[in-house]
């Protein structure tokens, strides 16, 4: 006959075990501010793409309840880049590279956010960024969890230094 002690041991277990697998299955894109992000580049270089998104924006929500959750766009972006979410609208200041970024009442936007998608205002946008922080590429619109696994094979391999992301991708398939 088990006792209470064993049950509860066999419970405690199995809780054990089901948080270990939760904390090894990550369930979406482990975000970081763009300073924490300058701060771990620093450390340990790596790409950086930026989501830059709007509160009121369905396709960023759409974004986020898909295409960041996809376990392969999740595996890579942990691997490859520091992932950060930026709201274009948000009114905190933000400090990057040694400058401070304010929200524009002039542009209803962050400075930062302008900066990265060179004034072109849509979203969602992703700007992505070289281990030095230097802007890479900015591409603006929706992506699916296909198409944004291939933009971040794109410029994790480098690629975008030979070829557009059109030639790429048809390379890709082949």
């Amino acid at each position: 006959m088990i006792t209470m002690k064993a049950m509860l041991r066999v419970l405690l277990f199995c809780f054990a075990m089901s948080e270990a697998g939760v904390a090894q299955t990550p369930d979406g894109i482990q975000w970081m501010s763009m300073e924490e992000a300058e701060a771990a580049c620093k450390k340990k270089p790596r790409k950086i793409f930026v989501d830059v998104y709007t509160d009121w924006c369905g396709w960023c929500k759409k974004m986020d309840k898909s295409t960041f959750r996809d376990s392969l766009v999740i595996k890579l972006a942990g691997e490859k880049f520091y992932s950060v979410k930026l709201n274009a609208e948000g009114r905190d200041n933000i400090i990057f590279r040694d400058k401070v970024f304010h929200f524009s009442e002039s542009m209803r936007a962050n400075e930062l956010a302008v900066m990265l998608l060179s004034g072109e205002m849509s979203y969602p946008s992703i700007a992505f960024l070289d281990e030095k922080l230097q802007p890479i590429q900015t591409h603006g619109g929706y992506a699916d969890a296909t198409q944004f696994h291939l933009m971040l094979r794109y410029f994790s391999e480098n690629a975008y230094k030979k070829k557009s992301l059109n030639e790429f991708s048809s390379d890709a398939k082949r």
